[in-house]
């Protein structure tokens, strides 16, 4: 791209502008009055809406207008597993999702696609990302959506569900339309090129709209969606849109499993953690008294990114904060040992909540309301 970045479903590069992002990817900004009218029936805002960290959306008032109408609406999410764990800004989207699903007792389905890096040519075989998988799921899991109004599915198990309603998404789809939304080429298999019609049967499983919280990436599978949902009688997707959480290694880097030292991933012990840590990039200056005297910039800081992302649920807290390094109060080494602190104390949390998933994790796949429901689900 000119613009000097580019974003796709499987790769992110560049310093990404969100403003021109919303008009190439032609969706609509997510806007005050939107947001406010979120909180009013949700009873309150989640940090990541307040914050701006949601910023784009796609019908996202007929959802609300679909709630208030009593027709109701469905979330639909996943994750595709690769050959390392998950990292801290995979678990983004699902905090967004299961706030949505408490806030307004909505179902949500979703899929774990345990054969897109293979088919994306990401690894070289299926048992190579199988040892991930389980464990993928129960940190899904471990976040606290509901399990009777839950369904956890694989692609390669539920397939004998999901195969009658892909093939009728993908006849509906040309090549053409699929090689300008994706930038398929020649070098492309042909199993990747199939494989949106998978990402988008999860959007027909009940004749209500669908709402995806995910990253901005990956819109363009329901932007295929939106082309076809009529055809097969269904609503047209809408989303919820988020910026990408930054890597460690700057404002221009995005997390990645597979550059470590641009992630905490979440089996990540203490003392990696606070390496990490306190090697990130920062916006502080070169010494401490620079510091004291210039003080910070924490615009382009990813510490404080992350504080704001996801470990300071306080507005007011995140505000002094900025304002701390700002004015050179704050040194970045002190609020570096703060955050190993947090995410540690997260960590810590997490892995005990994933203990208690593995004894409900038979609900969210195949026992609990919703899961037996949809083991015998029939796309019509």
């Amino acid at each position: 791209m000119e613009s000097g970045y580019s974003v796709t479903p499987w790769e992110a590069r560049g310093k990404i502008d969100y403003d021109k992002l919303i008009e190439e990817f032609g969706v609509e900004k997510l806007g005050p009055e939107l947001v406010e009218r979120i909180g009013r029936l949700a009873g309150g805002l989640h940090w990541l809406l307040r914050r701006g960290f949601f910023f784009a959306h796609r019908d996202l008032g007929l959802v609300l207008d679909d709630y208030e109408a009593g027709r109701g609406f469905f979330l639909y999410t996943g994750r595709a597993p690769s050959n390392s764990p998950m990292h801290i800004a995979h678990i983004v989207p699902f905090v967004a999702t299961r706030w949505l699903q408490e806030k307004f007792n909505v179902n949500v389905y979703i899929e774990i696609p345990d054969e897109e890096k293979f088919l994306a040519k990401k690894v070289e075989s299926l048992d190579e990302v199988e040892p991930y998988v389980r464990q993928d799921i129960l940190n899904i899991a471990a976040l606290g959506f509901d399990p009777d109004r839950t369904f956890i599915f694989r692609d390669t198990e539920y397939i004998s569900r999901m195969y009658r309603a892909a093939v009728r998404v993908a006849r509906l789809i040309n090549f053409s339309t699929a090689k300008a939304v994706f930038g398929f080429d020649g070098e492309t298999s042909i199993g990747l090129i199939f494989y949106p019609a998978l990402q988008i049967v999860p959007t027909l499983f009940e004749n209500k709209r669908p709402l995806i919280p995910c990253g901005i990436d990956q819109d363009p599978y329901f932007r295929l969606q939106r082309d076809i949902a009529p055809r097969l009688g269904r609503y047209k997707t809408a989303e919820m849109l988020s910026k990408l959480v930054w890597g460690l290694t700057g404002p221009e880097t995005k997390m990645s499993a597979s550059q470590p030292e641009t992630a905490i991933l979440l089996n990540d012990p203490p003392d990696v953690v606070k390496k990490k840590i306190m090697n990130a990039y920062t916006g502080g200056r070169a010494t401490i008294e620079e510091q004291r005297k210039l003080g910070g910039v924490p615009e382009v800081c990813t510490v404080f990114h992350w504080y704001s992302v996801l470990f300071e649920e306080d507005d007011k807290k995140l505000e002094e904060r900025y304002w701390a390094c700002k004015t050179g109060k704050l040194t970045c080494g002190e609020c570096k040992l703060e955050l190993v602190q947090r995410i540690n104390r997260f960590l810590e949390q997490h892995r005990a909540n994933v203990k208690r998933a593995e004894e409900k994790l038979h609900l969210y796949m195949y026992d609990g309301k919703l899961a037996q429901e949809m083991w015998n689900w029939e796309f019509r």
